[in-house]
Parts: C-alpha cells; structure tokens; sequence
C-alpha cells in the first residue's frame, strides 16, 4: 500500500494530538479520523475503512479491547494496535485474546511507534518486548491459542543468537539428533554437542517440547 490510512481512539485529544503529529510526520501515514471512545471508533472505521486502527485501553462508554474484540466478530477488515500505559498481565492477554494484532505501551520510542504501525499495517504482529513475557508464559502454559505464525514481534532477537545456534535450532526442531547435524554442517559431533547446550542454555529450556514452545512465541521460526 502507497499510504497506511489510520485512525486514533483514545478519550485525551492532546493524546490523539500528539500522535497524529507524530505519524504525520512520516511519508506514507495518514490519520484520516479519530474516536474518543470504542463505540465512536466502529462507527469511524465502518464509515472510513482505514488499514490500521490505533486504540487505547481505557475509554468511556466501550473500551479499547471491547472495540477490538466486536472489530474481530464483526469480521471488518482493518488491523489493531492497542496502544496503553499498562503492562499488566490481564489487559495484555485479554487484548490478544480479543484479536489485537499488536500491543504497544505509550512509552515507546518514536523509532518502535513506526515500526510497529508498519508492521501491522503489512498483515503482521507487532507485540513489544516489554510485554512478550507475558505472552510467551502463557502461551507456554496454553492459554493463548497455539498458531504456527509468531505471535510475538520483538524489536530484535532478544536472545542474540548466532548464525550457527540458528541453524541448529531449525535442526533441531526437525528432530535431527548431534550425529545429523555434525553431518549436515560438516562439523564435529562435540561441536554440534556443545551448540545444541549453548542454544538450549540461551533459550534458557530443559527440553525440545519447551525450545519448540518458545521458538514459536519469539517468532525464531
């Protein structure tokens, strides 16, 4: 898309004032209407139809996950990004659960605001780090529904993997026991040894069903 159409729901117009100035000055985004609360926000996205639909927490009348949640059912094709000042377990797990497709807290930096408008833009997922933990100890413990696709965007590889410890845990989750992966990257069977304990020891997991686990939720597959 040439321009990301985007509208605002937040109940503080200097909020909404500040972040409109903030994506307005980048090419390619444009705030094209704004809400001051959830219900304001469907009639507004129903009647603008925008790509991307910023949305706070707590607001009057319908709330920000409410929104989102009818924005789900309702089946309106147009991307969420809550965007709060909390970081509590429950408001994050009931924004994913709702079908946000991204979860920014306000303190964010200017630089990781545009990325994740872009990234959700684009059909991706944009949660970020300071909230990933939440979600990858849920989604451990399942209670946030398993997906093949990532549902965790970090700003980097929180892990700070190698080259090498990838290739490794792509083979690992293969199956491929050390003898396999010594073989396949022309290295020692002690090396693809000591990799596989370092990949393990980094991911900070005892055994494949955990690495699988948290693989998935860091988007590291």
């Amino acid at each position: 898309m040439d321009i990301i159409n985007v509208v605002l729901a937040d109940d503080h117009v200097l909020v909404r004032d500040g972040i409109k100035a903030l994506l307005e000055d980048q090419s390619g985004i444009l705030v094209i209407d704004e809400a001051s609360n959830g219900k304001e926000a469907l009639e507004v996205i129903a009647r603008n139809k925008p790509h991307v639909l910023i949305i706070d927490i707590r607001m009057p009348e319908m709330n920000g996950i409410e929104a989102v949640r009818a924005i789900t059912k309702s089946g309106i094709e147009v991307k969420t990004l809550v965007l709060s000042m909390h970081d509590s377990e429950e408001y994050v797990l009931q924004a994913i659960q709702a079908g946000a497709d991204g979860y920014l807290l306000k303190g964010a930096s200017k630089e990781e605001f545009l990325k994740a408008v872009t990234k959700v833009a684009s059909g991706g997922k944009y949660f970020t780090g300071d909230v990933s933990a939440i979600i990858m100890n849920n989604f451990v413990n399942g209670n946030i529904k398993k997906t093949s696709k990532p549902i965790v965007e970090t700003k980097e590889d929180p892990f700070k993997l190698t080259k090498r410890e990838k290739q490794i845990l792509n083979l690992v989750l293969q199956l491929k026991n050390n003898k396999d992966i010594a073989e396949e990257l022309k290295i020692s069977k002690r090396t693809a040894e000591v990799h596989r304990f370092n990949l393990m020891k980094k991911l900070e997991v005892k055994n494949l069903m955990e690495l699988s686990n948290k693989a998935k939720a860091f988007g590291l597959v």
